[in-house]
């Protein structure tokens, strides 16, 4: 009788390690799309991380633009399908657009048409206007608080934090192992949510620059050094 247990619990044990090939499976693919550009700008930059990044990595185009009405194939390596996706219009710095939680495995391309593009403004962010509706009374302004940090000065940025006001830290560092140099520009990744923000920036002298209580879901970019 003990035999028989045994045996049992080892054939039970070998069927639930062989199960599990196929679950890893459907959590992975090959992530790659076609960037389809449906507005009526031209994409200069296009981003795709991993929704548990905490930056948007690495421009995807490189030196390549997307005019208006033409694709680009994404290429991203075989494993986790779940990606957040940005886009920026017509210049660096420029208005951007972005798609949250996508499963790239499940589809051959992504159509931007500009129609949710971030322009920097209240009541510009398409798509916001429900989700305000909806919030409760009691709670602050939430949406997309990501931007572009365009360095106008001299020196390089060494790190960015941007917490939100409720927090008592600063939390990680925005850049990871980042700079941003002098004339450069660098699209800082936030989550979809809360709006107000402390910010900070360290230079390369270590000396540091704040501002506190910002909405950051009405900015596009913020330029440093900070007036």
């Amino acid at each position: 009788m003990l035999m028989r247990r045994l045996v049992t619990a080892a054939a039970a044990a070998f069927l639930a390690l062989g199960a599990l090939p196929a679950v890893a499976q459907a959590q992975t693919g090959d992530p790659s799309f076609n960037l389809v550009n449906r507005s009526t700008r031209t994409i200069y930059e296009a981003y795709a991380s991993l929704t548990t990044d905490q930056n948007w990595g690495q421009d995807r185009l490189g030196t390549n633009v997307v005019p208006a009405g033409r694709s680009f194939v994404v290429r991203l390596p075989q494993g986790p399908c779940m990606y957040d996706v940005r886009v920026v219009y017509d210049r660096q710095g420029g208005p951007a657009e972005e798609r949250r939680n996508i499963n790239l495995c499940n589809l051959t391309e992504l159509a931007f048409d500009g129609r949710q593009a971030q322009q920097g403004g209240p009541g510009q962010q398409g798509g916001q206007a429900p989700q305000q509706q909806a919030r409760p009374p009691q709670a602050g302004p939430s949406g997309n608080p990501s931007f572009n940090l365009v360095n106008q000065g001299r020196t390089t940025v060494m790190q960015v934090f941007a917490s939100l006001t409720t927090e008592n830290n600063w939390g990680p560092d925005r850049l990871g192992a980042d700079t941003v140099a002098p004339g450069a520009v660098y699209p800082v990744r936030l989550p979809e949510g809360a709006c107000m923000y402390d910010i900070r920036f360290v230079y390369d002298s270590g000396q540091p620059q704040e501002r506190r209580n910002v909405n950051l879901c009405e900015i596009t970019n913020i330029t440093v050094p900070l007036q």
